[in-house]
């Protein structure tokens, strides 16, 4: 198959740069690294040359050790230069963790849609130093393993102002269909959902470039789940509709400049990949359901594989929100049992 043609995917850069180095992607865009302490062990940062400064589109987890690296990179790569601006995708703390401190230490000002900012302060301002009924009350609807839900009761539960830094009021607005300049260029923004709420992209009306955040990936698939705060919401919808939607959007020269892994040409293929891979595992699911089954039992049709502790947690809400969405379009249907967990059943 010709290299050039709709249907390949193609890394332009096979290895990632190395901690406080930074990687030149196109003209006046830097291409840098995050650790993170998971599995998914890194988010990408991206920093736009604006001639008196900077714009960063997300900042990494809050810790002293990232703020360290953070200070490695604005001596080094970023040249001294101000950061004038974060631009947040998303609310998710590897993305939104150090905007408040860029706010605070270095003045800068912070753009994110309506959405993102308000969920970002609310759960970075919302302490539980035990588990809240509620949570419990929907980690058993799930059926979560007995085990697994002793263990984490033990444990305090995780805040989101571990991970946040204290985030001042103020910030600048983004919606779908505004218009913003950075880095000499001017980029569309387009919402998408799902994976977060409100969650920006921008592409670039001057070139090739997408930011695309967490929304598309090059090599995983976003996780959408469902949490207490929202049981019957249904982010897979909201997620496969917003893909539709950019799909119209995408060109197999663009390059796309995702949150985590690594660039890629190739957009159209690779959304079709998100969306029918999302097809397949709501067709494998339903074909599943012939008994009833909690979300908890519902991983290998799911995922196609076995899942251990480190991710039981993510597979858990990620089932939920699948299963929520055949209920929503009515193809199963859900009954309580005695112990509180919610059995899904495929009618007819």
């Amino acid at each position: 198959m010709d290299g050039d043609t709709p249907l390949t995917i193609r890394y332009p850069w096979p290895e990632p740069p190395a901690s406080g180095v930074a990687v030149e992607i196109a003209e006046g865009v830097l291409w840098m690294r995050l650790p993170l302490p998971m599995a998914l062990d890194h988010v990408n940062i991206y920093a736009l040359d604006d001639g008196d400064g900077w714009t960063l589109i997300d900042t990494g987890l809050s810790s002293n050790k990232t703020r360290r690296i953070w200070d490695t990179l604005l001596a080094g790569p970023l040249a001294g230069k101000p950061v004038n601006r974060v631009v947040v995708t998303h609310h998710h703390p590897d993305h939104v963790g150090n905007a408040g401190w860029f706010q605070s230490e270095h003045g800068a000002e912070l753009v994110a849609s309506r959405t993102a900012w308000l969920f970002a302060r609310m759960l970075q301002l919302d302490v539980q130093e035990t588990w809240p009924s509620e949570t419990l009350d929907y980690y058993r609807s799930a059926g979560m393993d007995a085990a697994f839900l002793a263990k984490r009761m033990t444990e305090r539960p995780f805040n989101f102002c571990d991970t946040v830094y204290p985030m001042p009021l103020g910030f600048t607005r983004i919606k779908q269909g505004s218009v913003i300049r950075m880095g000499g260029r001017d980029w569309d923004v387009h919402m998408g959902n799902g994976h977060a709420p409100e969650h920006a992209t921008f592409w670039s009306r001057d070139d090739n470039l997408v930011i695309t955040g967490d929304q598309i990936l090059s090599s995983i698939s976003p996780n959408l789940g469902v949490y207490v705060t929202e049981p019957l919401a249904d982010p897979v919808a909201e997620w496969l509709e917003a893909c539709e939607r950019l799909q119209t959007l995408a060109r197999p020269d663009q390059l796309a400049l995702g949150g985590h892994k690594l660039p890629f040409t190739g957009l159209p293929l690779r959304m079709k990949q998100l969306i029918d891979n999302h097809h397949g595992a709501l067709a494998r699911l339903q074909d599943y359901l012939d008994q009833p089954k909690t979300a908890a039992e519902c991983f290998v049709p799911l995922f196609k594989r076995q899942i251990g502790d480190g991710e039981y947690g993510l597979a858990l809400v990620e089932a939920v929100a699948h299963l929520n969405h055949l209920y929503h379009i009515g193809t199963v249907t859900r009954t309580r049992r005695a112990d509180g967990a919610w059995e899904f059943q495929r009618k007819g």
